[in-house]
């Protein structure tokens, strides 16, 4: 069933946006209405909750391109999975980078690969809620959450980025910003992709 589910999701849907909302709205179906408090997703859990998709590696570097990431730079990711996007702007761009992902498992598989590839000098994940983390050491943050997360990061944005901070979003933009830059791409896989550029007034 899995197998079949997931063949269905890559033929039909052409954009990386559609494939997040849809696995968002099948948890949505997937949570009991009237579950009792610790079952499905009761409205703290609702919140935070936001479906796995991994960014295409592709993606990840032209994100972190648009960012203009440099060796001085420090680099959150919020809900950074399997820390793809920090390892990279360590290991390719020399920056510092910091994941934030709740998910235990995530968050130690994650860190074991930064252990492995000998970059704990310049990479680390921490496994908290990401609305706990400070940002106020971050240049550069990067986001692939829905639309409604983002709005609710915004205001943690606006209080703790200082100016010049540059906020890149996959997919997803925050309601009530101008982007700064907007780019239509396609990963090599054939999804096409839009990322959004805030730099921080």
């Amino acid at each position: 069933m899995a197998k079949f589910s997931f063949r269905f999701i890559h033929r039909s849907f052409h954009s990386s946006a559609a494939i997040l909302t849809l696995l968002f709205l099948c948890a949505l179906l997937h949570s009991p209405l009237g579950a009792p408090a610790g079952q499905g997703l009761n409205d703290a859990n609702f919140i935070k909750q936001v479906p796995y998709v991994p960014t295409p590696q592709d993606i990840v570097e032209k994100m972190l391109d648009l960012a203009k990431v440099t060796p001085e730079d420090t680099v959150y990711d919020l809900g950074s999975g399997d820390g793809r996007i920090v390892i990279t702007a360590a290991q390719k761009y020399g920056a510092h980078a910091v994941g934030v992902e709740i998910n235990l498992d995530l968050a130690r598989q994650s860190g074991d690969r930064i252990k492995e590839l000998g970059l704990q000098d310049r990479a680390r994940i921490i496994n908290e809620d990401m609305y706990d983390v400070s940002l106020s050491k971050a240049t550069v943050v990067t986001l692939y959450l829905l639309t409604s997360t983002n709005e609710k990061l915004r205001p943690k944005l606006e209080h703790q980025l200082h100016s010049g901070a540059r906020i890149v979003c996959h997919d997803f933009h925050i309601p009530g910003w101008d982007p700064d830059k907007v780019v239509d791409t396609t990963s090599r896989n054939g999804v096409s992709h839009k990322l959004y550029l805030y730099v921080r007034p």
